[in-house]
């Protein structure tokens, strides 16, 4: 009876230190609250440089320049530095944070490229590098969560690629950047980029994500970025994406009325003097 009980002693003690092999630190998704509807979010500006689509919206607070904006074309709302940009700055804040602050991690000791990851929190304590293709494997889980963590800079070389496969959804990838964020030339990122500093997209990257800078500017340059959605999840209805002077979206001056108006204006004005004219005679 003691040899069986110690038998079954070890049998699950086995177990249990089975059951960590191959596994990571669990990651929960993040609420982006009224930054969710955001595709390009910065503090000090946005910058464009070529034609560049984007879908989603976009704003800069406090700093509101936006130049180049006559060769962006895309569906969304610009929202300039208004009330609605300083609400998604706000709640960016705290989904930086809240990406910051998930673990325990499992750490990142090498370049990104050529491993196939599997969901959790992975960290790096200074920056993260990605030369070729990263692979982040679902596991069949539509709901299965990425969270990237660098102390520094996030750096993709040219043509690098982050993939999707087995149920992932570019919905549910979180690089959370402790400084500025530089996307290689005609690579194809996806996840949704918080950084404190500042995000580059140099020239033909793609982003499937989100590109939310809190302190610093966007860069762009002959980009398409496009807001990721998860699968069921609710969508805004984008409409037309305005250029705008760097003050707040373009508005749409209804002239054609404003004309009549002025000429109806004239127009009774003019009866008025010819009115006290008779009456002066």
């Amino acid at each position: 009876m003691r040899v069986f009980s110690r038998f079954a002693a070890s049998v699950l003690t086995v177990a249990f230190l089975f059951s960590f092999v191959g596994r990571v630190s669990a990651a929960t998704t993040i609420t982006m609250g009224t930054a969710r509807s955001f595709a390009v979010l910065a503090g000090s500006g946005i910058t464009n440089t070529g034609p560049t689509t984007i879908t989603g919206d976009i704003g800069s607070y406090p700093t509101t320049t936006q130049t180049g904006f006559g060769s962006v074309t895309g569906n969304g709302t610009n929202h300039g530095g208004d009330s609605v940009t300083q609400g998604a700055k706000t709640d960016l804040v705290a989904a930086y944070n809240d990406a910051a602050g998930q673990g325990p991690t499992t750490p990142i000791v090498a370049d990104l490229g050529g491993q196939t990851l599997v969901p959790g929190v992975y960290n790096s304590g200074s920056s993260i590098g990605l030369t070729g293709t990263v692979t982040l494997d679902g596991g069949g889980d539509p709901d299965a969560v990425f969270i990237f963590q660098a102390g520094s800079t996030l750096t993709t070389a040219g043509s690098s690629v982050v993939a999707l496969t087995n149920g992932t959804q570019a919905c549910n990838v979180f690089w959370q950047v402790g400084s500025s964020a530089t996307l290689g030339t005609n690579s194809t990122f996806r996840g949704n980029i918080f950084a404190l500093t500042s995000i580059t997209l140099t020239t033909g990257a793609t982003l499937q994500g989100r590109a939310l800078a809190r302190n610093g500017a966007v860069t762009m340059d002959s980009n398409t970025i496009s807001v990721a959605y998860c699968t069921g999840e609710i969508t805004p209805a984008f409409g037309s994406l305005a250029s705008t002077n760097g003050a707040g979206p373009e508005k749409n001056i209804p002239w054609k009325l404003v004309a009549v108006s002025l000429f109806s204006v004239a127009l009774v004005s003019t009866g008025l003097v010819i009115v006290k004219r008779k009456q002066k005679i």
